[in-house]
């Protein structure tokens, strides 16, 4: 059986969380450890008490989250808080949380996965965040064929708001928020945007300035992450592995 050391090195190695600067007050890495030994994966996009509760009704004792347990302001282990950490500790549930190494990763972050997902070739990485670049800019396709594909890979949550061209030369992708890239894709070359959630104002924002806009789910866009370092881990460490969801129209 291996060690929880020698999975939490591996996901360290493997995501280069060290070298990557995230938002003030997040935790890149092992959040709540557990008696050092490791039988069962999990991954889950979100650090919920229901996700908690539903890894340790299945067994799971190793538990990969992309919206860990740590951001600002810092809460009291009190409430919702505190049966985060008993739900944990009861169960021998450890955490591992990884948020913008496993957006930017060029092989099994986010955007990477989505950009495979869809059938489509990265050209280049931009919009940078504390020197590391999130955004995938990769080949275009025709905007009907892209909308197609959407629809097979997020059938609950795609939108569309279609005021961009039919043939588009380059498509960004940036999972979750998207927010921070609508203004940015002229100077990128795009006209079509692949992404989580933006908010109402780009609504017109597409329409004054030609735009694609493709917002299909900020859960949705973040569940292939979590689940391609997951299923990775499995076949290294010959463990067997699960995603905890719950159905998420956000």
């Amino acid at each position: 059986m291996p060690t929880l050391r020698e999975l939490t090195e591996y996901c360290d190695a493997r995501t280069a969380r060290a070298g990557i600067v995230d938002f003030p007050g997040a935790v890149n890495g092992l959040q709540v450890e557990n008696d050092g030994n490791v039988a069962k994966i999990g991954a889950a996009v979100d650090a919920g008490l229901r996700v908690f509760e539903e890894a340790a009704r299945r067994g799971i004792d190793f538990l990969i989250v992309h919206h860990g347990l740590f951001w600002r302001p810092q809460q009291p282990v009190t409430g919702t808080v505190f049966r985060k950490f008993k739900t944990c500790f009861d169960a021998n549930l450890a955490v591992y949380g990884c948020h913008l190494p496993l957006d930017a990763h060029r092989e099994i972050g986010n955007n990477a996965v989505l950009a495979r997902e869809l059938g489509l070739s990265v050209l280049s990485w931009e919009l940078e965040f504390n020197g590391t670049a999130f955004a995938a800019v990769c080949r275009g396709i025709p905007r009907a064929e892209l909308a197609a594909r959407l629809r097979r890979l997020f059938p609950e949550t795609f939108r569309a708001i279609e005021c961009g061209g039919e043939n588009p030369e380059r498509i960004a992708i940036l999972s979750g928020s998207g927010n921070a890239a609508v203004p940015a894709l002229a100077s990128l070359g795009c006209d079509t945007l692949v992404t989580g959630e933006i908010k109402e104002e780009n609504f017109v924002r597409a329409q004054d300035e030609n735009l694609n806009l493709y917002p299909c789910g900020h859960y949705a866009t973040e569940r292939a992450g979590v689940c391609a370092l997951a299923a990775e881990l499995s076949e290294k460490f010959s463990l067997p592995w699960e995603f905890v969801g719950f159905p998420n129209p956000l």
